[in-house]
């Protein structure tokens, strides 16, 4: 594991939350390193051989462990809170599963370089070869609610491909820790003027029989319907308050300054 002198000051690091990917997760820590040389993965109370391949990187990375499993939203705040103690200035976040390319990395840091403090959200191609149709409906759903939350458009709230500045991050805790926390997470970053920028990315779905995921498709949209409601309710009383209060203050900087010339 990589001290915190080793890795201080670098800037960007990559997080990579895992739950039982091991079949893939080597390949895609091995493409990353390429492109970031400051790997953390967080694995989330993983049951099968992720342990034992995780070992094998030694010292190229670092590794968080949950000793159970937690959530996405969990693991992602363990990934955030080492970057952080480790110095660094934003996170690149990519699934373990092997749907992102790595080398999409630069492309998420170049818009990061034009606008530092943004949140920059990778977007997929949702009419791509293989993606399933219950990705596609639950995208366009989650870009529905999120537009009506925050006044944001944007083709891919769905999408674990993200560059985070790590000062855009509000919040230490989410109201849900699994992987809905990712919709959560946009949605308070943009009540507290966070600019979110989109980048077209790739993604690869395997074929049927060889995908692994963990998506239940009652619970979990049942889960994300539940967070949308409260969401919308946070919206009518904290967000929308706080979009008025920017929207009036910019509207009196501008008065002043014009009375000031």
């Amino acid at each position: 594991m990589k001290t915190e002198k080793e890795t201080a000051g670098r800037g960007v690091c990559a997080v990579i939350p895992t739950y039982n990917n091991a079949g893939t997760l080597a390949d895609v820590v091995e493409r990353t390193l390429v492109y970031c040389p400051d790997v953390i993965v967080v694995d989330d109370g993983s049951t099968d051989d992720t342990a034992r391949v995780l070992a094998g990187f030694g010292d190229r990375i670092t590794v968080c462990t949950h000793q159970s499993n937690r959530g996405k939203g969990q693991a992602l705040l363990t990934g955030f809170r080492q970057a952080a103690k480790a110095g660094m200035t934003a996170v690149v976040t990519l699934d373990s599963d092997g749907q992102h390319d790595p080398g999409d990395i630069p492309l998420l840091e170049a818009r990061h370089m034009e606008s530092p403090s943004a949140i920059i959200v990778g977007s997929r191609d949702i009419q791509a070869r293989n993606m399933p149709e219950k990705n596609t409906f639950a995208n366009r759903f989650s870009n529905f609610w999120f537009r009506l939350q925050t006044g944001v458009a944007l083709p891919d709230t769905q999408t674990g491909f993200r560059l985070y500045p790590l000062k855009a991050i509000y919040g230490g805790r989410f109201l849900t820790s699994r992987y809905e926390a990712e919709l959560e997470l946009l949605v308070l970053a943009s009540w507290h003027g966070v600019e979110i920028l989109p980048c077209p990315v790739q993604v690869y779905y395997p074929p049927e029989g060889e995908r692994v995921t963990h998506f239940r498709p009652f619970m979990d949209f049942a889960r994300i319907s539940v967070l949308n409601t409260v969401l919308c309710f946070l919206a009518v009383v904290y967000g929308m308050p706080l979009r008025a209060g920017r929207w009036f203050s910019g509207l009196l900087s501008k008065k002043t300054g014009s009375n000031g010339k």
